[in-house]
């Protein structure tokens, strides 16, 4: 259903609609904005504005000319652009260095301008975003204020191109937040009001850098001191400032009463072109409604800019609109039923046949240096912007944090006071129980989208400077035995992604709109989560704070169980349907022909999936062992936004601090279509656990023992009794397996009281092991010779096994014991971190704050290493003894 062409009377006939490219990263290529040219025709809009970062002739060299290439593709650019009847505007920004006063700087910008107008380009802007308010001394001595200078530069290149139709200017203050000291009585706002052009259009972005409401009243304010309505610069739906979010919700918190007191709008969108779909096309949507039916309330009120949106829903609990509210009014705008129309048009996307070659890579900019501010009582809050290059700015599309030299309590309550996300239920209700997940901090409510604050339990991570691209897996050995079978295929094969394995006409493996709700609401705008993405959020966060409910009962209830229970256990499998909803959406998605659009989505859709994945197992952990409730109660003053979006707002509910690291991972670089279960290890794993020992370690000595499959095979369980067997017995409510399609390919075993496990062993399970291997421990006390040497070194590993008593020292900070394999079959770099957050966690959870690793051997050094675990050294005196440990 495409958006109507009737267009509101009041609504003036030059209305600027389109999209800026504008953000920091890599730009889209010539065929996206071809096809978007095409998309904004179709859907009635009229504009696109060049600004890409990428193109550092647009703004840090911006006097130089382009080349005989580049002038070739801006050509090409402009002439499809009129094809589709879409204003091309070609922005400059010379902010950074130009003297304004410079007759040699106005020749030299002329010149560029006349080199983009000899492409074929007819509308131009100026942008002065992000830049020092400064002037050198011989512009101090040709104008009064700095905004004078570049109104005097701007209407003199106005006067010079001839008063082109389209004519932008971007100031410096472009949002109410930069307005100094605020809209109505900035000076520099009202000298460009006063003495700028009336013909040319001043862009601006709201309240914010990136605002949740833009409501009428701030833009009659503002209107009023520009003397003219302005133009839009809409960041909703930029994502460039975090590697980890994407947003696929719909326009919102725009009412339609801005129609009538705005001269445009242009939305600043993802990074990725195929994931604007929905970003661009409600935004079409919403500039051709009607504002006849409004409210007349809703102009006055920010909050009932979304509040037609709750009336009209009717929303199913799992997310979506069933059926539209006949009774509502023809052409008035509602986020939700645009998104739902807008998702029935997005799914032929996927079907269509688009190659793409070469590793995932995101386009964003990587090396963002951290910065740091200090709010009025509080201590000093580590935080992180990822907007900067190297001029030291950013665009609209990206606000820079204050540093702290420069910051103070005044200029914290600068920022977004409306920053936060409010727990919601898809009613639009505030929940006792969704208001409980996170007290919300006031820190987090001063802060842009970009902008983040971490605890200082968090500052204390090793990871807490690293960004999630930084981290490089690609060496990780991820078993410390490696696993080399037999005739087994190479790691990527069956597990790739091919272009040949497509099953898009089989029913089973075909995304719907049901699949496409999904995805937005997962992935949905920077100050809200889709109902399905809430869902997620109350669901676990109920299910962690009510589980002392199955303490007594860990089992599935009967018909006569206590109804809490009974609850519990109904929410549970809730959980577990959606996390399979979501490897569904996983699975369906690599499938798709359009595989340029799965390049851009899979690495948001793969890391949600581990993530649900994570606490879908620990949800089950809890089902079976829960414990000590002391775990839960840290960390909750953390605020509730995050970098990272949903998916951190999810780790976070996770009994966990300062295990940071483990959630830092790179996605695949080849899309896989394979799926890895962690889950609680049940006693009927035994077998399949004991096998995998057994092929781990024959692998790991293959080359020296070439009969060693042979000499096991008269005591098939000696290997996994003497490295998981006593863990398995005496601790398995903190042993996890991970699957794969067809069999387990990783475990981890611990235990939270490395000290009692060893008594117990002692106890208990070193006899039991002596009346298993009767005649293995009588060879090694009368040393007889019929038993072959790799037995005999396995016996007294056994009889050796835990006769040592663990050092206090070791005890004090890693009191709990643990050890891990994985298979190398594993191709997924990821899994072994989310295997160990599952046992950390619920160590954790029984209040323990460290964990260790005994007699860690030279195979296995490399692989705890890179899961966090450091040596230590002064621990013991025992030379042939080395443990290897981390605290959380």
């Amino acid at each position: 259903m495409q958006p109507e062409d009737t267009t509101d009377a009041q609504k003036d006939d030059s209305f600027i609609c389109g999209v800026v490219e504008g953000f920091y990263g890599r730009p889209w290529t010539l065929d996206q904005r071809k096809d978007l040219f095409i998309k904004l025709q179709e859907w009635g809009m009229n504009s696109y504005l060049y600004a890409p970062k990428d193109d550092y002739k647009h703004r840090a060299y911006w006097r130089e000319l382009y080349s005989v290439e580049e002038a070739e593709h801006l050509t090409t650019l402009i002439s499809a652009s009129k094809e589709c009847n879409i204003t091309f505007i070609y922005a400059l920004s010379p902010g950074l260095d130009i003297t304004y006063s410079s007759p040699k700087e106005m020749v030299i910008l002329k010149r560029k301008l006349d080199q983009v107008a000899q492409f074929g380009c007819t509308a131009f802007a100026l942008l002065f975003d992000d830049i020092e308010a400064e002037m050198t001394e011989s512009d101090k001595e040709a104008f009064q204020s700095f905004a004078q200078a570049q109104v005097s530069v701007t209407n003199e290149i106005y006067e010079y191109l001839n008063q082109p139709k389209e004519f932008l200017f971007c100031p410096t203050q472009y949002c109410a937040s930069r307005a100094v000291p605020d809209v109505p009585n900035s000076e520099y706002l009202n000298t460009v009001g006063s003495k700028l052009a009336p013909g040319i259009d001043v862009m601006w972005t709201g309240p914010k850098v990136i605002s949740r409401l833009i409501t009428p009243a701030s833009i009659d304010e503002l209107a009023e001191v520009l003397r003219r309505k302005p133009v839009i610069w809409d960041n909703l739906h930029a994502n460039d400032y975090d590697q980890k979010r994407l947003f696929l919700g719909p326009y919102s918190g725009r009412p339609s009463a801005l129609l009538t007191k705005l001269k445009g709008v242009l939305t600043n969108p993802n990074c990725e072109y195929g994931a604007n779909f929905v970003a661009i096309h409600t935004v079409a949507q919403w500039s051709k409604c009607s504002i006849e039916n409004l409210d007349e309330n809703q102009s006055n009120d920010a909050v009932s800019a979304v509040s037609a949106d709750i009336k009209l829903e009717q929303e199913s609990r799992s997310g979506r609109s069933d059926d539209e509210d006949p009774s509502l009014p023809m052409l008035t705008y509602h986020p939700r039923l645009a998104l739902k129309k807008s998702l029935q048009l997005w799914l032929p996307e996927f079907k269509r046949t688009k190659s793409m070659w070469g590793p995932i890579s995101k386009p964003h900019v990587n090396n963002v240096p951290p910065v740091t501010f200090s709010s009025s009582g509080q201590s000093a809050v580590p935080c992180s912007s990822t907007s900067s290059l190297e001029e030291g700015g950013t665009s609209p599309g990206s606000a820079p944090m204050p540093t702290a030299e420069h910051s103070s309590s005044e200029d914290t309550n600068e920022l977004a006071s409306d920053a936060t996300l409010t727990p919601c239920l898809v009613d639009g209700t505030e929940s006792a129980e969704s208001a409980s997940m996170v007290s919300l901090d006031r820190v987090a409510e001063c802060l842009e989208p970009m902008e983040t604050v971490e605890s200082t339990s968090s500052a204390s991570s090793q990871a807490k400077n690293l960004d999630v691209e930084d981290v490089d897996d690609n060496d990780i050995k991820e078993s410390p035995l490696k696993e080399e079978m037999p005739g087994a295929p190479d790691h990527e094969e069956g597990d790739i992604v091919m272009e040949s394995e497509r099953k898009e006409e089989e029913e089973d493996y075909q995304l719907g709109v049901d699949d496409l709700c999904l995805l937005c609401d997962l992935f949905y705008l920077p100050f809200e989560h889709g109902p399905q993405g809430m869902q997620l959020l109350q669901e676990f966060n109920w299910l962690k704070f009510n589980a002392h409910l199955v303490a007594s009962n860990p089992s599935k209830p009967t018909a006569a169980g206590p109804p809490e229970v009974k609850e519990w256990h109904h929410r549970a499998e809730k959980f577990d349907a959606m996390s399979r909803s979501l490897n569904k959406l996983f699975t369906r998605l690599t499938y798709i022909n359009n595989r340029e659009l799965l390049y851009e989505l899979y690495p948001y859709v793969w890391d949600m999936r581990g993530v649900v994945a994570l606490l879908n197992s620990y949800v089950k952990w809890l089902a079976c062992n829960q414990g000590s409730k002391q775990g839960f109660l840290s960390g909750e003053q953390e605020p509730w936004v995050f970098r990272g979006g949903l998916a951190a707002d999810l780790q976070r509910l996770l009994p966990l601090e300062s295990v940071n690291d483990l959630f830092l991972y790179k996605s695949p670089e080849t899309p896989t279509r394979q799926v890895y279960t962690i889950r609680p290890y049940l006693a009927s794993d035994e077998r399949s656990v004991y096998e995998l020992c057994r092929r781990l370690y024959t692998a790991r000595f293959g080359a020296t023992y070439c009969d060693m499959e042979k000499t096991l095979h008269s005591y098939p369980d000696l290997l996994g009794d003497i490295n998981f067997g006593a863990f398995l017995t005496l601790s398995p409510e903190f042993c996890f397996v991970v699957e794969d399609d067809h069999s387990v390919v990783g475990f981890v075993a611990a235990a939270a009281n490395a000290k009692e496990l060893q008594r117990q062993v002692r106890v208990a399970w070193i006899p039991e092991m002596q009346t298993k291997y009767r005649e293995l421990f009588q060879s090694n006390s009368t040393g007889e010779d019929n038993i072959p040497s790799p037995l005999k070194d396995l016996a007294a590993k056994l009889q050796k096994l835990h006769t040592e008593d663990l050092p206090d020292a070791l005890l004090t900070y890693h009191p709990s014991q643990l050890k891990m394999w994985l298979s190398d079959a594993v191709i997924d770099h990821s899994v072994s971190k989310r295997l160990l957050t599952c046992a950390v966690a619920a160590l954790r959870a029984h209040g323990s704050s460290g964990c260790h690793v005994y007699d860690v051997d030279v195979f296995s050094m490399e692989f705890y290493s890179r899961l966090g675990f450091v040596e230590l050294k002064n621990v013991t005196h025992v030379q042939d003894v080395m443990y290897f440990g981390r605290i959380f």
